[in-house]
């Protein structure tokens, strides 16, 4: 029984891995969808792969249709898009095929990583073993099968490792310096938001080497160990990437006091080790159709909030490994201060788990830990609401899957388009082989990685009130033929909005590519 009971955790990893390489496989033959943010970040990839320079975006100048405007790419990472194109270098390899095998990897790496770090703060194999599965059966975890997300899937893929790394010091060195150096930058190349993250790490590193130490000069000395590495990280990071375009960090509307902002990262724990924010299709930001109004939404938030607090102090008191609860305790209160800070000055941050997943993975083995501790009745509970998640995380992949693999457009990207059908999809690349001096309209930047020998001009969708920001929209000058591809949904009012934005086009001829999409050309 005991040499069974030795082998349980192997037998969990084993079955993890394998679960994970027939996902990969399964997305690799059949692609997913794509998120916009990492849409983006593959349009600079193909700029690239043309020769172009490095992060560089180049779109048709809105004050001259006919001139290209070069843009530096500095709202989102550039890993989303260079870890991709390191696959894409692959024989045979599109844009789908190497976005599969980067989910695939990261999601390796990251069951690695956190089972190494789960045993490193002192949880035995099985018990670390049993939090890595309860993460895997999260619906963020199926995600990136569903939507190729970009960095949230390489930040899975690092954190296990960073978390490990900054658990592994017990003095300062040049050790610690060059980790911190190159943690901060292998982070930011997976998600920019890893930043934050990394200032947590740094004040973990601070306090735990320096708890036992009674002279003040000893905190100097291993704030200087830390401070240096870390700021000469971040110097290149902003110098180098950062300051050379817009970024989410310098986008804010005003300071703006609201129960949200100061609930949303108190529940964080709730929210994203249980996957209730994914459950409930978003309690503030919604992924699909709302399931519950503003009033229950904050009500449960709230509850959330309360219960989060609850368990975090009971898994600090109980755990016995203080590194893990000192790294815990701080990672909570620093996100729950810059969160908090960020959502009351109206960042351009939106209210989505997703961006602090970090605390329901660090989270996970504690909970585990105290259910170990409890009696039968609580281990069935918790197993039973493990269950459900998974239950739930299956009914979110499957069918999401099987439309990803038979029913949504695929072009040359190998991509599953949402926002197109087959039909229209194969009009528009005929087009595009067509023509070299074309000007492209989509409202979803997923469309343009279909567009291979012409130029494009990825548009916001028109909302429902049917108003736009005009000077966001308009494109002066004429370049070429001009096609719009828009939903049958927009004829009328919104599709003349559109049209008017190109004001040096006149007498467009509508075709329907389909029931479902119009396409308005001029030459």
């Amino acid at each position: 029984m005991i040499a069974q009971q030795s082998q349980t955790h192997k037998i969990i990893l084993i079955a993890l891995s394998l679960f994970v390489l027939i996902l990969g496989i399964m997305i690799f033959i059949a692609p997913a969808a794509i998120f916009p943010d990492p849409a983006w970040g593959l349009q600079v990839m193909h700029k690239m792969q043309a020769g172009g320079a490095f992060n560089i975006t180049n779109k048709p100048d809105r004050t001259d249709i006919g001139k290209n405007y070069s843009e530096f790419l500095s709202w989102w990472s550039p890993g989303q898009y260079l870890a991709p194109y390191f696959f894409k270098s692959l024989p045979g390899v599109n844009d789908g095929g190497a976005a599969a095998i980067t989910t695939a990897v990261c999601g390796l790496l990251g069951i690695a990583g956190l089972y190494a770090f789960f045993k490193k703060v002192g949880f035995t194999k099985l018990l670390a073993a049993v939090s890595v599965l309860i993460i895997v059966i999260q619906q963020a975890f199926f995600v990136p099968y569903v939507f190729y997300n970009g960095g949230e899937v390489l930040l899975f893929g690092f954190l296990g490792w960073f978390l490990y790394g900054c658990v592994s010091f017990d003095n300062a060195n040049w050790k610690l310096a060059l980790f911190l150096l190159l943690s901060g930058w292998i982070g930011f190349f997976c998600k920019s938001s890893f930043l934050w993250m990394y200032g947590a790490g740094c004040i973990y590193l601070w306090i735990s080497l320096s708890k036992n130490k009674t002279a003040v000069l000893d905190w100097i000395k291993n704030g200087i160990w830390i401070g240096i590495p870390a700021a000469l990280s971040f110097a290149v990071i902003y110098f180098q990437y950062m300051s050379k375009g817009a970024n989410p960090a310098g986008i804010s509307f005003g300071f703006k006091f609201s129960w949200e902002a100061l609930s949303f990262p108190l529940a964080s724990p709730i929210l994203t080790g249980f996957s209730l924010d994914d459950i409930l299709n978003g309690l503030i930001t919604h992924s699909n159709t709302p399931i519950l109004n503003p009033l229950w939404s904050l009500v449960v938030l709230i509850l959330a909030a309360v219960l989060s607090v609850i368990l975090v102090i009971r898994i600090v008191r109980v755990v016995p490994d203080k590194n893990y609860t000192l790294l815990l305790a701080v990672f909570y209160s620093v996100s729950i201060l810059f969160f908090g800070y960020s959502f009351l000055k109206q960042a351009n941050i939106s209210y989505e788990g997703r961006h602090l997943r970090i605390i329901g993975l660090l989270i996970t083995p504690g909970i585990v830990y105290l259910v170990s501790l409890s009696k039968l009745p609580v281990k069935i509970g918790f197993g039973l609401v493990c269950l459900f998640i998974t239950a739930l995380s299956i009914r979110y992949f499957a069918p999401s899957y099987y439309q990803n693999s038979t029913k949504n457009a695929r072009g040359t990207s190998g991509i599953a388009q949402l926002f197109i059908d087959q039909q229209s999809l194969d009009q528009i690349m005929e087009l595009d082989r067509k023509n070299t001096d074309a000007i492209f309209v989509f409202i979803s930047p997923d469309l343009g990685l279909e567009i291979n020998h012409n130029r494009y001009v990825i548009l916001d969708p028109i909302g429902p009130d049917v108003k736009i920001a005009f000077d966001d929209y308009v494109h002066y000058g004429h370049a070429g033929p001009i096609f719009i591809m828009l939903p049958a949904s927009y004829m009328g009012p919104k599709s003349n909005i559109i049209r008017k934005c190109f004001p040096g086009y006149k007498g467009f001829r509508m075709d329907m590519l389909s029931d479902k999409y119009v396409l308005y050309s001029a030459k």
